[in-house]
């Protein structure tokens, strides 16, 4: 059980694939204007990570080492697919808002790290562990860039308004530097530095 609650909470903290590892970061960079599509995205990683961690582990016996990273493509991609459908089908508006990412999944550096590093040497219930700790702490990044990034630029959370009038009466005007793609990559900056500068042993000798 111990060793069940590293696996989750390590991805969340000191091994976070985004703020650590530094990896999916162009998804993080490209929809994160807004919430909404940040947690879908998040979200939609997170299921799509856990399965396909969960497939290639009761698979991993059985898959000759020579195609298994063909096995696993095929794999994440029939689960993007499903997931792609299924948002077209009951979310719409948030899967035109993130556009190709969805499919673009696929590629995402953390799904393969996880699937042949850890999903093919453990079994089903670590690497459903793994893949869930793994998508969370992928989210947790997300969320915290778009909140930043829609605040501050548009002055919204979920397409409303939280900034009162009274503001901008006063002067107050939205930052539209914040819903560019390099304000992203400056505020992921800043998180990561901000790991790095609280854990000591993130930062390279």
């Amino acid at each position: 059980m111990s060793n069940l609650k590293e696996t989750f909470l390590t991805p969340l903290g000191l091994n976070n694939p985004v703020a650590v590892q530094v990896l999916g970061i162009c998804s993080a960079l490209a929809v994160t204007a807004q919430l909404e599509p940040a947690i879908v995205m998040g979200l939609s990683v997170t299921i799509i990570l856990a399965l396909a961690n969960v497939v290639i582990s009761l698979l991993r016996n059985t898959i000759p080492n020579r195609i298994r990273i063909i096995v696993q493509l095929v794999v994440v991609a029939t689960l993007v697919t499903i997931v792609s459908e299924v948002l077209k089908a009951f979310a719409y508006d948030v899967s035109v808002a993130l556009s190709v990412y969805v499919g673009l999944i696929i590629t995402n550096c953390i799904l393969m790290g996880r699937l042949e590093a850890f999903a093919m040497a453990n079994g089903p219930v670590d690497s459903l562990v793994d893949g869930i700790g793994n998508g969370l702490g992928y989210a947790i990044i997300l969320v915290i860039v778009a909140f930043i990034r829609e605040l501050f630029g548009a002055g919204t959370l979920f397409g409303y308004q939280v900034i009162p009038d009274c503001l901008y009466e006063a002067g107050y005007m939205n930052c539209g530097l914040m819903l560019m793609p390099p304000m992203a990559l400056i505020i992921l900056g800043c998180i990561i530095w901000a790991m790095r500068a609280k854990n000591p042993e993130l930062q390279e000798k």
